[in-house]
């Protein structure tokens, strides 16, 4: 491209990618704007913006840690501190970041799947003629465009004279058959539906609920579909994200890969309602395990300069998948079928996934060095840098850093648990918000996603443009971090989806229009606080509490989604109550946010007393510069951490 010659691969490795490079080249162009529109280096290395190439994309966070200690990597330009972007990490970020669309799909699959459509008892024998008020058709199906109310019910003659009233749950059966009418006085008798429900099926020619008859006394099972894989989804993060970290996250994504469509695959042809659950159940757990090590997988090679973005449209593809749901939700209207394509949707990723590499940072972590050079040389040999860091190199640099750190660093060896994110009223108030915010964040994301098909009008496009909203919102959220600061981002648009959740309450029922385009923009506002406080989280905690610092808002944020489909199921005590729900916690965080302190161009901080000292002092903090750790692992944070430059 632009004349630049390329060489095919030696290895099936490097195929691979090298195939993933080509195909994902417009997309790059296009999202190219990541890392680099204002980066110098972009300027004077490809004399932006006539010969832009693929190759000014992604920093190399482990080569960038080499540079920093001064191991002598090569620059493509006369620029100081700004290095070539990466071509080995954009194939390696967009193959792994494709696959989290299935999770978007599989998360919000029940929206159509579990839908329950008009229906009545069933009839105790063949129909002759069936009445609605003043509308007699010979047949019930004929009448369900008229269906407008679960009080309606439907008069049928059988065959044989006798005439029922048939109602959603029970059946009654009149005394006297000499005049078929409507309105009936007389005495009737009332018998269960013991044989069976039909169905509307002018929208969905089959669910899981008209599959296993999950109405009535059994309408609670159909309500426990979405909490369970919600579950499933809690229950997955803390175990995969455990697992990640003893064997790795490449056997990881390639079990939770493989796990995705085989689960998937096999929801379809579940036999009953608990085999269905149970199934759904462990592909639940499979998606939220993906999706968790797919974040620190993906960090742990994309770049500093870029961590941000890169980390937030992770969740733009999360929102691809929602996008998927609605528009195969509106192709296919048996449910299985629907199942079926949905998990072969990101069948290519799943066949080629096992050649994705192990991250260098576990492997050194491990003390796998050859396995980490090796993959080191193919980064740099598909990145074209000829002279790639030697692992030897930097475990000497490590030493060194850890003998002379080794004295004043003892804190950093102490156990730490959750009673130290409570360690002092500082540090336990921005503890308390924090939670409230993931909490809040995950219960209005899923509550504006799962009520978006009960809006009126088209409940597919409802479906469609709720996921296509949250692409731009993650940009927005990006730039706003950068120029506003994290808490100036936050703050408003947490008050602004709480005022929004009101003025969906004052909209007039018949404004389908308004009512859809307020749902989507408090599907925004939440959007970018939801995708804010993945990082907001990690620099407000010091690094020997910051995993389980983002681990246990992680887990609040489970919390939410398991209870945001009961929230929405209170829409039958009334309408507005879920929003109302949100509403409330929305504005309460956004108060709340407001005595955190801001972690725009403020240094990591290593300890607890300097965690504290950011809320205390602002001026003390902002010059103050942290502890150095020795370690490689902590040079190159955890997933979703930004290095600020001090050139900033």
């Amino acid at each position: 491209m632009h004349g630049e010659r390329y060489h095919l691969p030696e290895t099936q490795t490097l195929w691979v990618l090298w195939c993933l490079q080509r195909l994902t080249a417009a997309l790059l162009y296009s999202l190219g704007t990541m890392a680099i529109l204002k980066c110098p280096a972009w300027q004077c290395c490809s004399g932006w913006p006539g010969s832009a190439s693929l190759d000014h994309i992604f920093v190399d966070t482990f080569l960038v840690w080499c540079w920093d200690q001064g191991l002598g990597l090569p620059r493509s330009c006369g620029c100081h501190r700004h290095l070539v972007v990466l071509r080995f990490q954009a194939c390696v970020y967009f193959a792994s970041v494709f696959q989290a669309m299935s999770c978007g799909i599989h998360y919000l699959a029940s929206v159509f799947m579990a839908v329950t459509p008009n229906f009545v008892c069933g009839i105790p024998g063949n129909v002759s003629s069936v009445l609605f008020y003043n509308s007699s058709e010979s047949s019930i199906e004929d009448l369900w465009t008229l269906w407008t109310s679960t009080e309606n019910y439907i008069v049928v003659q059988l065959e044989n004279g006798e005439i029922w009233e048939l109602n959603q749950c029970s059946r009654f059966k009149r005394e006297v058959t000499l005049d078929l009418a409507y309105e009936y006085k007389g005495n009737k008798s009332k018998f269960p539906c013991s044989d069976g429900f039909l169905y509307d099926d002018t929208k969905w020619k089959s669910t899981v609920v008209t599959q296993w008859d999950l109405v009535c006394d059994r309408e609670w099972l159909a309500k426990l579909i979405q909490p369970t894989f919600m579950l499933g989804v809690l229950i997955g993060a803390v175990i995969f994200g455990d697992i990640a970290d003893r064997l790795g996250r490449q056997r990881v994504i390639w079990f939770t890969s493989a796990g995705q469509f085989v689960f998937g695959i096999a929801v379809a042809f579940t036999f009953d309602y608990y085999s269905f659950v149970i199934v759904r159940f462990l592909l639940a757990m499979v998606s939220s395990g993906y999706l968790v090590v797919a974040f620190v997988y993906v960090t742990e090679f994309v770049g500093i300069k870029a961590r941000t973005w890169a980390s937030m449209h992770v969740h733009a593809f999360f929102a691809v998948g929602i996008m998927v749901v609605a528009l195969v939700g509106y192709l296919v209207r048996t449910w299985w079928v629907y199942q079926i394509f949905l998990s072969i949707a990101t069948l290519p990723f799943v066949l080629c996934c096992w050649m994705l590499p192990e991250t260098p940072l576990w492997l050194l972590s491990e003390g796998r060095y050859e396995d980490a050079q090796k993959v080191i040389n193919i980064m740099a040999r598909w990145n074209k840098v000829s002279t790639p860091c030697k692992v030897s190199e930097l475990c000497s640099v490590q030493q060194d850093d850890l003998v002379r750190t080794g004295d004043n660093d003892t804190s950093s060896t102490k156990k730490h648990n959750i009673l130290d994110l409570f360690c002092n009223w500082h540090i336990a108030r921005r503890t308390i918000t924090v939670w409230l915010i993931w909490f809040t964040g995950s219960l209005g994301y899923y509550v504006f996603s799962l009520s978006s098909v009960s809006l009126g009008g088209n409940e597919y496009l409802n479906l469609f443009l709720i996921g296509a909203v949250e692409l731009p919102c993650y940009i927005i959220a990006c730039i706003g971090m950068d120029k506003l600061g994290r808490r100036n981002t936050l703050i408003p648009f947490l008050i602004l989806s709480a005022l929004i959740c009101v003025l969906i309450m004052f909209l007039p029922q018949d404004f389908n229009i308004l009512i859809i385009l307020a749902n989507m923009a408090g599907k925004f506002s939440i959007g970018v606080a939801f995708g804010l406080i993945y990082l907001y989280t990690a620099e407000l905690y010091p690094t020997i509490v910051r995993s389980l610092a983002v681990g246990s808002g992680s887990m609040m944020c489970r919390v939410g989604s398991v209870v945001a489909p009961f929230c929405v199921y209170l829409r039958s005590v009334w309408i507005f109550m879920p929003l109302l729900l949100v509403g409330i916690m929305a504005l309460l965080s956004g108060i709340l946010t407001i005595m955190l302190p801001e972690t725009l161009g403020k240094p990591l901080t290593n300890t607890l007393v300097e965690a504290t000292e950011i809320g205390r002092n602002k001026k003390s903090c902002s010059g103050k510069t942290p502890a150095h750790s020795g370690t490689a692992l902590e040079k190159i944070e955890m997933f979703g951490q930004e290095a600020v430059s001090t050139e900033k």
